[in-house]
């Protein structure tokens, strides 16, 4: 009898706390929580489809594998609509500033109704170690961050979760998915390469074949003519460059080179401009085919400025993501390079770099045999569905490549059948 009354009693706590929790705001819950989990936050703005939005900002260990060490504070930012609603976990590859905003609503949050979390990746923004330690910018300390953070998060979402992003933002989304494959139920992927090394000459390839032979012609003759007539351009090049008061450590005629070379798959990465508004010598001055090259190419791509405010990413390239390079081959008679370049050129100042290829070997095998409710969206024009991750028939996995897509390609505007793919089988994973 004592013991059917005391778990009696047991049974009545449980249920009258439960009832808390339930009966508990979102703040509260996080104020429960943010000395357990050391983080600390602030209400934001919040726009419509949400009801409540908050910054955390999460203690992380700089390095994972000794959790008990040197600490940094990752930025979170929490858009809360209902306890019961699923979560859309943003994985983000770099800065996260975009998502303070209080319209900022991330495309699946909208198609599935769900919590909106965006992670800040380290190294970025405001997510920085006071000291720079560039050894621990690593695919699994940062996989780990996320971890934390779902770790975190689930006292408060109960329900499904799906993580996402976009470029390395969704390179980023399918490593955390790698390292820890239960800590969501489905992953949505967009326009994330799996690279294999830091020169991938896939690229080559496909920049050779992509789009019609007239369209890689009039690119190629641009490349060509800036090259060949390079004391013709190079001191437009250098006005521009200096009016954006942008150096180049390689030395600006080499920043002139690699900015040429950047032109083909820029062009075709972003497909901003058609193929009929490449500027030709004979009815453009040089200073407006450098003009043209800067709309494409940006001067400040390899530029110390630009370097500079993208260094973690080119790190993490260079390190264990991987990275495309320039084939120079058409353009050997005119340029001052005597191999192909790739962004070695990139690393910190004093930090030698070395790629281990292993990591995205291991990635690859993970999506093409073991990842289940994975889908990864790429545009056929984009230079980047080169290196697209390849889910087998070993799973529920799947590929979306929408024809002629850039790397703009988003769910909204897929064609209907492909849309409705993805929205069907998220629905049907998630539910």
């Amino acid at each position: 009898m004592r013991i059917i009354n005391r778990l009696f009693f047991v049974s009545i706590l449980l249920f009258a706390t439960a009832l808390t929790l339930v009966a508990q705001s979102l703040e509260s819950r996080l104020k429960d929580l943010s000395e357990a989990y050391h983080f600390t936050y602030e209400k934001m703005k919040s726009d419509t489809l949400f009801n409540e939005k908050y910054m955390l900002y999460v203690e992380q260990p700089v390095d994972h594998y000794f959790p008990d060490g040197k600490k940094f504070t990752q930025r979170v930012i929490l858009s809360h609509k209902d306890f019961s609603a699923p979560v859309v976990f943003v994985t983000e590859g770099y800065s996260a500033a975009y998502a303070e905003n209080p319209k900022y609503i991330n495309e699946l949050s909208g198609y599935l109704g769900a919590n909106q979390v965006v992670v800040e990746h380290r190294y970025f923004n405001k997510s920085v170690p006071d000291s720079l330690d560039w050894d621990y910018l690593t695919v699994f300390n940062a996989a780990s961050d996320h971890h934390r953070v779902v770790e975190i998060l689930k006292h408060i979402y109960h329900g499904k979760w799906v993580n996402t992003g976009i470029s390395k933002g969704g390179q980023t989304a399918v490593y955390h998915r790698f390292f820890y494959p239960e800590d969501v139920d489905a992953t949505v992927g967009y326009v994330c390469p799996i690279n294999f090394s830091i020169e991938d000459k896939r690229a080559y390839i496909f920049l050779d074949t992509v789009g019609s032979k007239q369209c890689r012609d009039n690119i190629f003759a641009f490349q060509k003519e800036l090259l060949k007539n390079k004391s013709k351009y190079l001191p437009e090049f250098k006005k521009l460059a200096k009016k954006k008061k942008l150096t180049y450590r390689m030395g600006v005629e080499k920043g002139f080179e690699l900015t040429v070379f950047e032109f083909s798959f820029a062009f075709r990465q972003w497909g901003y401009f058609s193929c009929d508004s490449i500027p030709t010598a004979d009815n453009t001055s040089p200073k407006e085919m450098i003009v043209y090259l800067d709309k494409v190419s940006t001067l400040d791509w390899i530029s110390d400025q630009g370097i500079e405010k993208m260094q973690p990413f080119f790190y993490q390239a260079m390190r264990e993501l991987g990275m495309y390079g320039y084939n120079i081959e058409p353009f050997k008679e005119w340029t001052t390079y005597t191999h192909n370049p790739n962004f070695e050129f990139t690393a910190p100042k004093g930090v030698s770099i070395y790629y281990d290829p292993q990591l995205m070997r291991r990635v690859d095998y993970f999506i093409r045999h073991e990842a289940t409710n994975m889908i990864l969206i790429y545009g056929g024009a984009d230079p980047w569905s080169m290196a697209a991750g390849q889910p087998t028939y070993h799973t529920n996995s799947f590929r979306i490549m929408k024809p002629g897509g850039t790397h703009r390609t988003r769910i909204k505007n897929l064609p209907d059948f492909q849309r409705k793919r993805v929205l069907d089988s998220l629905n049907r994973w998630l539910n």
